[in-house]
Formats: C-alpha cells, structure tokens, sequence
C-alpha cells in the first residue's frame, strides 16, 4: 500500500543536526483501518477502501453503517478507495499508521485549495489592470476580449472572471523531514494545497525515488 488518509495540521519549522531550518507542514496521516478490500478475481481490479476519522452513529445512514459493521469497523468520517498491489495481503480491520513512510525519503500530497468565490482577474490571474488615473474606468477590468469581423469570438480558456479556489491539487516530490509514527504525523518539506484542518491524500512519490538514502 502507498496511500493514506491524513489532515493538514499547519506549518512549523524545525532543525537539524547542523542547525539548518526547514519550513515544514505538519500532516497527520491516519490511522486508516481497512473497510474493505477489491479483488481482481472479483471486482476486476484490486484496492483497499480505508477510513478515516471518528464519527458520531447517529450521523451516519443505514446502508453505511451496515457496510462499517460487515468490516467490523466502527463509524469513520472519510471513506477513500486506495491502489494496492494484485498479491498484497490486506484483510479488513487491518490499521494503516504513519510507519508506513518510514525510510520514505518523498511524497505527493493532494488536497483541495482554498475556495475564493467568485474573483476577477487582477486576483484570479494577476492581472495588471489599468490606469489608476484620468477617469479610465477600467482599473481592474480585463480589457477587450473581442475578435473583430473574423474570427467573431472568444476562444475558449479566455481568462475572464470566475470561480476561483476548490480545485483538487496535487503537490509532488515534497521531501520528508520527519516521521513520528507514535504522533501519527509526519513533516514534509514545503507548503501543501488546502485549508489548516483539511483533508489530504499522502503517499509515496511516483516521480521520486521513494526510499530515503
């Protein structure tokens, strides 16, 4: 498995052993326990559904609480589905903890950003504006978004104004500073999309070389 559930818990900074700062983000990942568990032979692929975080029962539904007592799993917040490898052995009830990035050297975070609302495009895009002076009018106006008699349109992807924020972000390839498996929480190199409180998905980088050296 190299996937699990976490929170961001906020930034810090920490220090080692030469006294080099590092600005890191705190994320607690798990403990995820196993609901359930895909198989090739009978759902054609293979993947393990985790939750994440206590609920209160009464906050759930009958068909959700039925599929956490089958698992005999008690009520989590956050259900996700993560890949596993065809021969893993993963059972239900199994825990998932921050022990799994020990001698992990990088991850990719993903979380949604920060909802903005609806925004024009001096913030959306950092548009430069107009004049600021002499009535223009137009200081933060995007300008003329015409195309004459040919070819009589916009073309799609114009940057106009918009709903900005709540996109799902994937930061890759932060560094892993720190791994306390006894807090849960491990410390990544760098900033991390999303709100202090927000969920995240952590695992092993792709695009890195995993183990640390």
């Amino acid at each position: 498995m190299n996937e699990i559930i976490g929170k961001k818990v906020g930034m810090t900074q920490v220090f080692d052993e030469q006294g080099r700062q590092s600005n890191v983000t705190v994320l607690e990942v798990g403990p995820c326990t196993v609901v359930q568990v895909k198989t090739i032979e009978k759902d054609g692929y293979a993947a393990a559904q985790l939750g994440y975080g206590p609920q209160k029962k009464q906050r759930l539904n009958k068909p959700a609480l039925g599929h956490l007592e089958k698992a005999g799993v008690e009520p989590v917040r956050v259900l996700r589905e993560v890949e596993i490898a065809a021969d893993e052995e993963v059972k239900a009830g199994d825990q998932v903890t921050a022990s799994l990035f020990e001698d992990v050297a990088y991850v990719d975070v993903t979380g949604t950003t920060k909802g903005r609302g609806f925004q024009g495009v001096v913030k959306r895009y950092n548009f430069g504006g107009g004049r600021a002076s002499h009535g223009s009018g137009t200081h933060r106006g995007p300008g003329s978004i015409g195309m004459k008699v040919s070819p009589a349109r916009v073309f799609k992807g114009k940057k106009m104004p918009g709903h900005m924020g709540s996109d799902r972000v994937t930061t890759q390839n932060l560094r892993v500073v720190q791994v306390r498996p006894d807090d849960n929480v491990i410390l990544v190199e760098g900033a991390v999309p999303g709100p202090t409180g927000g969920l995240v998905m952590v695992r092993k980088a792709i695009k890195k070389a995993a183990k640390a050296s």
